[in-house]
């Protein structure tokens, strides 16, 4: 099986972001959509305006968000409009939460879970998809990078109740007492990454940052410091291996600071996401070639 192309620089820095889209040899037609992490009040681990900005107008593209299924300053589009105004999107490009009028459904096919993903009504707003993620861990998921950023990210309100609880509801009230097994959470999140790239038909390029690399998720308002230095950037198209590729990164890191975010992923077995996106859904492969970008 021909192995997926993951590009690496090393390099971050606003250029980079660029010349790692132009690699890939994939110019998205039509309206653009950039989804990012715009960052929970308080955290400070998020991608930052400054490193993004060039990007998104090189694009010519929107960023977009979707509303929390948790309580915070994300919750509600109003509260998220100001938390994302306080961390300076506003000022560099439009910005669309996708789900402030509601939820849109896409078919979940061959899942073991999903039946259908609640993604951000105005998904159907968009062409196609910049996935610009920030790698880091996760409390949750072991960690993020792109394969959460198109599950949960994408996913409305209800949706991110509906992955979360692996199909059990759609109602963020009803979120925490019906959390499912570790595993069924996993699955749940690849399968909803498969609703999305059919829905998109597959017109969608990956980016993952490896910077601030912190145990905890943008999503945190008290995230902890970052316990490894920056390992750079990464680019494909094909999400698993993007994925695949950063782990990889992490634990062959001469790094001793990667010591505890591999006890963060491997807490919650973040690892299997790939290995079930792979195996099951066959939404992409774990098998890649790194290609270094000076």
């Amino acid at each position: 099986m021909e192995k997926s192309k993951v590009y690496f620089t090393k390099n971050i820095n606003p250029q980079s972001l660029i010349k790692m889209y132009e690699v890939l040899e994939k110019k998205l037609e039509g309206k653009v959509a950039v989804k990012i992490s715009t960052g929970e009040m308080g955290g400070h681990n998020y991608l930052k305006p400054e490193l993004i900005k060039d990007l998104v107008s090189f694009v010519n593209g929107t960023i977009v968000e979707c509303n929390t299924a948790y309580a915070g300053k994300r919750n509600t589009t109003e509260e998220h409009e100001k938390t994302i105004k306080a961390h300076g999107f506003y000022d560099i490009a439009p910005v669309d939460i996708m789900d402030r009028d509601g939820s849109m459904e896409l078919k979940v096919n061959g899942g073991k879970h999903l039946t259908s993903n609640l993604v951000g009504k105005n998904l159907a707003n968009y062409d196609s998809m910049i996935m610009l993620s920030h790698f880091k861990g996760h409390a949750m998921g072991g960690f993020g990078g792109a394969l959460k950023n198109m599950s949960i990210g994408v996913s409305s309100s209800a949706g991110k109740t509906n992955i979360h609880t692996a199909g059990k509801t759609t109602k963020p009230a009803e979120l925490w007492q019906n959390l499912p097994e570790q595993n069924a959470f996993l699955e749940s999140m690849a399968e909803a990454d498969k609703s999305v790239m059919e829905y998109m038909a597959n017109n969608i390029v990956y980016l993952n940052v490896m910077n601030n690399l912190s145990v905890d998720c943008d999503c945190d308002s008290n995230p902890s410091n970052p316990c490894m230095e920056d390992i750079g950037i990464l680019a494909s198209l094909d999400p698993v291996a993007l994925d695949e590729a950063c782990l990889d990164l992490i634990y062959n890191s001469s790094d001793p600071g990667k010591d505890e975010m591999i006890k963060r992923i491997e807490r919650q077995n973040g690892r299997y996401i790939t290995v079930y996106a792979e195996d099951h859904l066959h939404i992409g492969s774990r098998n890649y070639e790194l290609i270094s970008v000076d």
